[in-house]
């Protein structure tokens, strides 16, 4: 039996209803019924077609009526509104706008999939205001554009920081528009997390837009000219776009009605059936269940609404289906970055009462010795039994792939810890062999199976006024970027040697810079009897979610130009400008290589860095000032933070007069000494570690060898008699052959420990020694070990210097830092 089937609105939902009901039945008569001119388009689309990326408007219509019709066999009727319906009668009533006729039609099956509506609030001065708009479909997005272009708009104001927002504020930053973005609440992207969001704030910084949070649109003035803040605030516009959300089209609905729920949408059951058990819904208009805990939502995305008119031609026709709920996952650009997120957010949970647990992890985003890696700030949201609630994650690339295999693995209800186990593909310039999603689940099961406790972020304010104790793990030239006052520095390879000085009557909050070390310490301090907790995300976590937004508005960004262009005119020197690149280097990577060229440069030398981490910008910043060298620019190429530096602060160039001076880490004595008796080789380790960390933060550094520490400077065997013989068969014959001092095995556990540092990209030992003496660190020989332990010069490496025990204290009195290892 042939049915009459009318579908109201076109787009996303209505459009593929269409489509799937002719698929599966030639002889039923299909109606689709669209307000408008266009009835499929790509409404996602609109911001990028505004700011030229999109180059052709046509690009942007999927299908045309008449394309639909002969293809399908469909009766399509645009600039046609229904404007009532009539559930008893099975009737609507529909106007046409080009005729201005009204008629009526009868249904066996009604669709509605009305989407949603851009919210406008009743602003005084809207009525007033001629440079005001929205952008929902096609003839909105030709109004701004025309707009633009008659009016030679210079600068613009979006209101609201959601997805349209964000992509509008992108893509007019594109044509060369000054834009500001007023935002209510205090972050932009409401389905990602604060910390997160922190990010797209410095991203948008970056470029030059003002960026003003926890304020909001009171009035209009002057036709539209002038915007006035709840704050009180008054701004020049050219124009504005109202981007402050969306609300369900429930007009129809309503009238007829038809029951609602979350937010005034359409409710509907499983079959997606109204009240009326003829009448369906689809699409943005319709209240669906949230995924995560049945709750009822709205969910606004074009994935649901495409998902939805496919079941409900199904359901019409007899086929079993049900739509089951929304996990909401999305994703979005904002200029280089990509954020995307699935299920809730921890502000959402909170909301609901849900118990969670959060966890933030920070790798590349493929190989770090592959070129251009990237990091990916990852967090997971499970709850007590590994449940996953939600997902959310920010990098230049490979987010979106990492946050969809999440979304299946929640779709399918994996747990948390079983991401570990999930086989995904992997090749340097793809992944890691341990992908970001492995190495979440491997950090959700240390939590799940209590391996560590953990403090979030937002927790450690509170710590510090409370004068808690923090151990930093981290090297000590790291500490120039940063750290948490009065805290407790021992690197973690110094850890196991110094426990006595660390307290067991109190609770030891101990941190690195991105948790991997911090679990570690916590570990090891947990096997000694302490009570020990990591900071989930380590530092930089903490650091991204502190981000301030500078102080800037479009009115005084002419001048700021200006004066960046006045700091990045060069000194004047005939010097060689040094090239860098950094990237792919996991924090601290980059600030290390900095210093190891940096200290072989000449005063007033440039040095030109480039890293893919954006929080590097950050951090150069606070480097620079710490240890006394000048940051001349500091700006986004493409998908990489560019840094330039001048080594020294002084400058005979009166440009540079003006340049910041303080922050300047000033010591009386500038040395660091340290005596290496063992030759074990992970104590070997932690002393080029120590040393190099020492030299980084700008310390001249001396290393005495004396005894077995002696073999850690072979470089060659030579032919040797008597006692010296016998020694030289004892003793290892270098640096790649030491032994470890626990759990050696014969030699089977330094194999491992140089395994495990080559997987995990660590330099070997005598790498490292080779960066430490390029970084100007001085290797001293005891010549009386020498003689007693029948070691020639010829065998050791030809940068090393002989001395005695004078040399060792004559360096040692200009130093602030002794150690004996």
């Amino acid at each position: 039996m042939t049915k009459k089937i009318i579908i109201i609105g076109g787009v996303a939902g209505g459009a593929t209803a269409a489509t799937r009901l002719r698929r599966l039945n030639e002889e039923d008569e299909i109606i689709l019924l669209e307000k408008g001119e266009y009835i499929s388009f790509a409404n996602c689309g609109l911001p990028y077609q505004v700011g030229g990326i999109i180059k052709e408007r046509e690009d942007l219509l999927l299908q045309t009526a008449d394309g639909m019709r002969q293809q399908y066999g469909l009766d399509i009727r645009n600039f046609s509104e229904v404007t009532e319906i009539n559930p008893q009668a099975k009737t609507v009533t529909v106007l046409n706008h080009q005729t201005g006729k009204t008629y009526q039609e009868t249904f066996d099956k009604l669709i509605i999939s009305t989407g949603a509506k851009a919210i406008t609030p009743p602003i005084p001065g809207l009525e007033e205001a001629l440079n005001v708009f929205t952008l929902r479909n096609i003839p909105d997005m030709d109004l701004i554009k025309a707009y633009i272009k008659d009016h030679h708009v210079k600068t613009a104001t979006i209101i609201g920081g959601g997805f349209i927002g964000l992509e509008m504020l992108e893509n007019l930053n594109h044509l060369g528009i000054d834009v500001r973005l007023i935002e209510m609440s205090a972050q932009v992207m409401p389905s990602i997390d604060f910390e997160l969001a922190q990010q797209l704030h410095a991203q948008i910084a970056f470029h030059g837009a003002e960026l003003i949070l926890n304020d909001g649109l009171k009035s209009f003035k002057n036709e539209g000219k002038q915007l006035e803040l709840t704050s009180g605030k008054i701004v020049e516009t050219d124009m504005t776009i109202l981007s402050i959300g969306v609300s369900p089209e429930n007009t129809l609905a309503k009238e007829t009605g038809i029951d609602l729920g979350f937010k005034q949408a359409i409710r509907v059951n499983e079959q997606l059936q109204t009240n009326y058990p003829d009448i369906f819904a689809i699409g943005d208009v319709i209240e669906v269940k949230d995924f995560v805990d049945q709750s009822p939502t709205n969910i606004p995305l074009a994935w649901p609404a495409n998902r939805q008119g496919r079941l409900v031609a199904d359901i019409i026709n007899g086929i079993p289906a049900t739509y089951l709920g929304t996990q909401g996952t999305s994703v979005a650009k904002i200029f280089e970055l990509t954020a995307a997120s699935t299920g809730n957010t921890e502000r959402l949970l909170q909301q609901k009462n849900i118990f969670y647990h959060a966890i933030h992890i920070h790798p590349n985003s493929h190989a770090g010795y592959y070129p251009d890696a990237s990091p990916i700030h990852l967090k997971l949201l499970f709850d007590q039994n590994g449940k996953i609630l939600g997902a959310q994650a920010v990098g230049i690339e490979g987010v979106e792939k990492r946050i969809d295999v999440i979304a299946t693995a929640m779709k399918f209800g994996a747990t948390a810890d079983q991401l570990a186990a999930i086989e995904l593909a992997y090749a340097p310039p793809y992944s890691s062999a341990k992908d970001p999603v492995n190495m979440a689940g491997y950090t959700a099961d240390n939590v799940l199976t209590e391996n560590v406790q953990i403090v979030q972020w937002h927790e450690v304010d509170q710590l510090i006024e409370q004068g808690a104790y923090f151990l930093d793990v981290r090297e000590e030239f790291e500490r120039a970027i940063g750290e948490f006052p009065n805290s407790k520095l021992i690197p973690l390879n110094q850890l196991r040697q110094r426990l006595e000085e660390l307290p067991k009557d109190q609770t030891i909050y101990v941190y690195c810079q991105v948790g991997l070390r911090g679990y570690n310490a916590a570990r090891i301090l947990l096997q000694h009897g302490f009570h020990v907790k990591n900071i989930d995300g380590g530092y930089k976590t903490y650091k991204l979610a502190h981000y301030q937004i500078p102080e800037q508005t479009l009115s005084n960004k002419k001048t700021d130009k200006q004066e960046q262009e006045q700091i990045k005119l060069e000194p004047a020197t005939d010097l060689e400008t040094i090239e860098v690149d950094a990237c792919g280097l996991q924090c601290p990577g980059p600030i290390l290589k900095v210093k190891q060229h940096i200290d072989q440069m000449t005063e007033g030398q440039k040095l030109v860095v480039q890293a893919s981490d954006f929080g590097f910008s950050a951090d150069i910043d606070a480097w620079a000032k710490t240890t006394g060298n000048t940051l001349l620019t500091n700006e986004l190429q493409g998908n990489k933070v560019v840094a330039t530096l001048m080594k020294g602060k002084q400058s005979t160039d009166s440009r540079f007069d003006s340049l910041p001076q303080e922050g300047v880490l000033k010591e009386t004595k500038d040395g660091a000494t340290m005596v290496v008796f063992s030759g074990d080789m992970d104590k070997a380790l932690a002393s080029m570690i120590i040393a190099s960390g020492a030299a980084a933060m700008g310390k001249k550094v001396t290393i005495f060898f004396t005894f077995w520490g002696l073999s850690i400077l072979k470089k060659q065997k030579i032919k040797k008699k008597g006692l010296a013989k016998m020694f030289d068969l004892m003793l290892p014959n270098g640096a790649s052959s030491l032994p470890i001092s626990s759990m050696n095995m014969g030699g089977a556990g330094s194999k491992m420990i140089q395994a495990v540092m080559k997987q995990k990209n660590v330099d070997p030992l005598p790498t490292m020694i080779e960066k430490a003496q390029e970084l100007g660190i001085k290797f001293v020989a005891c010549t009386m070990s020498m003689d007693i332990m029948g070691i020639e010069k010829e065998e050791l490496f030809d940068f090393v210097e002989y001395g005695g025990v004078a040399t060792y204290l004559g360096d040692s009195e200009n130093a602030n830092l002794n150690l004996f290892i």
